[in-house]
């Protein structure tokens, strides 16, 4: 009886980590999130609470965010950056195909 249960928590387990949302993003230039620079490159986001987890193989990242919903669905993912001091500072990533908008917490 106990593996049976052992079992159900280790499918609803997974079922659970199955249905967490990611997202791809693509840095053309070093980034700026928060206080960590990121290298060009492609990375997967995944979003947990208020915070948006940078993965790129090995390497993962994090950063607090705000989510915000737009009036309509983003035809594409994309990035707002602000380049004040000579780097690119992420402002705003609008993930492609939804309405969130992630604003970045410096």
């Amino acid at each position: 009886m106990t593996k049976k249960i052992l079992m159900l928590f280790a499918v609803l387990g997974l079922a659970a980590m199955a249905s967490a949302k990611s997202y791809s993003i693509t840095l053309f230039e070093p980034s700026m999130v928060g206080p960590t620079e990121l290298k060009p490159g492609q990375y997967t986001l995944e979003l947990k609470d208020q915070k948006v987890i940078f993965h790129s193989g090995k390497e993962t990242y994090e950063a607090t965010v705000k989510v915000e919903n737009a009036d309509s669905k983003y035809a594409s993912t994309s990035v707002r950056y602000s380049n004040g001091d000579g780097k690119y500072h992420v402002q705003e990533i609008h993930l492609g195909g939804t309405t969130m908008r992630l604003v970045v917490n410096e």
